[in-house]
């Protein structure tokens, strides 16, 4: 029997013993083999669940995905203090000191009385943590390992804050079709496919973040959207006794109009 004691209730000590548990040498084979590699997609998986939590309101399931995400700090940072380099209470030493630092308005004589003052100075010390001499230093620092969306649109507004920026989101719009010409034209052999549609996709994030709409929800939306009218096409093929991969090009744009219409 491994050295753990059985409670009622647990708290997030107990959490970190149960994770020395599962690493040591009477623990869990699978548990002990990870590295940080490993288990990287799982962390980000675990990431989502909170967010889909999050969507769907529910604070049961909330309380449970962030239990995962728990265990998964909890996991890496037992993976560090195996290695002797850190531990979890440097982990919460770290933020705790770096949070202190970034609320001079709380912890200090700064004055910041709106949410947007609170966001300059927290941008403005953070480049100083990091040693971000330019813009473009704070560019490179956003995480490669972002949603391409996401990352497109944090990298736009640290543009923008300097003044490169569009006045309207409408001559975002004039961006795109501009861009979507000289995607037509790389088709035809004048031009980088790939690096077109590029831009056409980080036009239309621009006009995302002019309009103030997270490009992921966007199309996260749209891809819903999609599925439901979809399955309404094939739903009305089905109802004649039709497969959709036996019918032709044009029946199957008459019942994608249709499904749009209904």
């Amino acid at each position: 029997m491994v050295d753990f004691e059985f409670k009622e209730c647990y708290n997030v000590e107990d959490l970190r013993a149960l994770t020395k548990v599962l690493r040591s040498k009477d623990g869990c084979p699978w548990d002990m083999e990870q590295t940080h590699e490993s288990v990287r997609r799982d962390f980000i998986e675990e990431v989502y669940e909170v967010v889909e939590a999050i969507d769907e309101k529910s604070p049961e399931h909330l309380k449970e995905e962030l239990g995962d995400v728990l265990f998964q700090v909890c996991f890496h940072a037992d993976m560090e203090e195996e290695a002797g380099r850190f531990n979890l209470d440097d982990v919460a030493d770290g933020v705790t000191k770096k949070l202190i630092l970034r609320h001079p308005h709380v912890f200090g004589d700064v004055e910041a009385k709106t949410s947007s003052e609170v966001l300059s100075n927290w941008d403005d010390i953070k480049r100083k943590e990091k040693h971000q001499a330019t813009v473009t230093d704070a560019m490179n620092a956003v995480a490669r390992s972002l949603p391409a969306t996401w990352r497109s649109e944090k990298v736009s507004k640290k543009a923008a804050k300097v003044g490169f920026d569009w006045d309207f989101a409408g001559d975002v719009v004039a961006k795109l079709r501009e861009e979507t010409d000289e995607l037509e034209r790389a088709l035809h052999g004048d031009g980088d496919v790939f690096e077109e549609l590029g831009d056409i996709l980080a036009s239309a994030v621009n006009i995302a973040r002019k309009l103030k709409i997270d490009p992921e929800e966007a199309l996260n939306a749209s891809t819903d959207k999609f599925i439901s009218r979809f399955s309404k096409m094939e739903g009305a093929a089905l109802s004649r006794g039709e497969n959709l991969k036996d019918l032709s090009p044009r029946e199957l744009d008459r019942l994608w109009e249709d499904a749009k219409a209904h």
